[in-house]
């Protein structure tokens, strides 16, 4: 279970990783610097360790000097680029409990180290990230990068449905025992390895700190911005992919760690109520969307009953479907057949409500515009689609079915 971080004796409890790519002018002063701050503030025992990734200049010279004449400073060279490449490396060879990493420029305000690690040593958070676009962050830097770390969390938000603020800041850090169970699903070994782990670890419902920080451009910064912000996008494209799919076992990670209340059965609450209200109010809204258009394409050619009825049985297949994976967390196409049997019956509900409504609205002297029309189905939808719910989730996707569900048994009490 999560808790508090265990403090062996000759131990380091935090691990801090630079990955570097031919940094000689930088690399001494930050270390330096950062070591420093460390032996001051820090109340634990820590390692710095420098992560080479396949410099030609002299930073692997430099990264060999501290690592002999500072006692809590290591080295490590890596043959290949790529900055997730070094963190994974380095990460998955750490003794200490809590790793972190931060970029060799120094661009974030040292200051906000010991609060990033704060709740993770505590046992409060899984990860824990710097934010330079919090309300309270403080930041100086050019308006180019401005408007596109804006942008790229802006695509995250609308594409992945992530929530946390900053996921290009260079300062972060997790615990390592959630990092042996999350870094192999992170494939990235480049610039969006932060991305992807902190988008499959919101996904597993892993808990996220993050910490306001000062920051301050290096204008001397070697990052290509085009090459990493196309690298980026295909690296949304593929997670998202594989999200969309249920590609990825994030059953694997899903709240792991300590006592969740969410896991708590209480009398008169149903479990996971709220998050499946969610779901199906959000596949509920898209699949309205599909049978009002497949509505509108068949009564071109056929009258309201026939273009309701092939519109509403193809919409409640995919509604069904929908339903099945995103919202009560079936997986797998064990009872998929029953299922969509079940989820015909409840269509056939809705059916009768829907034609029954055109069949009143028939009734009343006078031909009913089109805009009439949908407006009586999305009335009549509306009442079927609170019966449906109750029926999904109580007949055809109970929890105590016996179905393969994203739900971790452990967990039970």
């Amino acid at each position: 279970m999560r808790g508090p971080v265990t403090v062996v004796r000759g131990r380091p409890v935090l691990d801090v990783v630079i990955p570097v790519y031919n940094e000689e002018a930088d690399l001494e002063r930050c270390v330096r610097r950062l070591h420093d701050h460390l032996a001051r503030t820090f109340p634990y025992g820590f390692r710095i360790t420098i992560a080479d990734n396949a410099s030609t200049d002299r930073t692997p010279d430099l990264a060999a000097y501290l690592d002999e004449s500072i006692e809590e400073v290591t080295a490590v060279r890596l043959e290949q680029k790529g900055r997730g490449r070094a963190l994974r490396t380095v990460w998955s060879l750490s003794e200490a409990p809590v790793l972190a990493y931060m970029d060799v420029d120094l661009s974030t305000d040292l200051k906000a180290l010991l609060p990033l690690v704060a709740p993770l040593i505590s046992g409060h958070s899984d990860l824990a990230i710097g934010s330079r676009l919090s309300r309270s962050s403080r930041v100086v830097r050019g308006p180019k990068r401005e408007f596109i770390s804006r942008a790229y969390n802006l695509i995250l938000r609308g594409s992945l449905a992530a929530r946390f603020s900053d996921a290009q800041c260079g300062f972060k850090a997790i615990r390592k025992d959630v990092a042996e169970r999350l870094l192999p699903l992170v494939e990235d070994t480049g610039w969006f390895f932060d991305t992807e782990m902190l988008v499959l670890a919101e996904r597993a419902g892993l808990r996220i700190h993050e910490v306001p920080v000062d920051w301050v451009d290096d204008p001397n910064s070697t990052v290509h911005i085009v090459r990493t912000a196309t690298e980026d996008l295909r690296g949304v494209w593929r997670v998202g992919r594989a999200l969309a799919t249920g590609a990825l076992p994030l059953d694997r990670v899903r709240r792991p760690f300590g006592d969740d209340p969410r896991d708590r059965e209480l009398s008169g609450v149903p479990r996971g109520l709220a998050r499946q209200l969610v779901g199906f109010c959000v596949v509920g809204a898209l699949s309205t969307l599909v049978y009002l258009l497949l509505y509108s394409l068949f009564r071109m050619g056929t009258g309201p009953q026939v273009a309701n009825a092939l519109a509403l049985l193809l919409s409640a297949l995919g509604n069904t479907a929908a339903n099945r994976r995103l919202t009560f967390g079936v997986r797998g196409r064990d009872r998929a057949m029953r299922h969509q049997a079940q989820g015909l019956v409840v269509f056939g509900i809705g059916l009768v409500l829907t034609s029954g409504s055109l069949a009143a609205l028939d009734a009343v002297p006078g031909t009913a515009a089109h805009g009439t029309e949908l407006a009586v189905l999305i009335a009549a939808n509306l009442a079927a689609t609170v019966l449906r719910f109750l029926l999904f989730r109580a007949w055809v996707f109970p929890s105590d079915s016996g179905a393969t569900t994203d739900h971790d048994p452990r967990t039970d009490r």
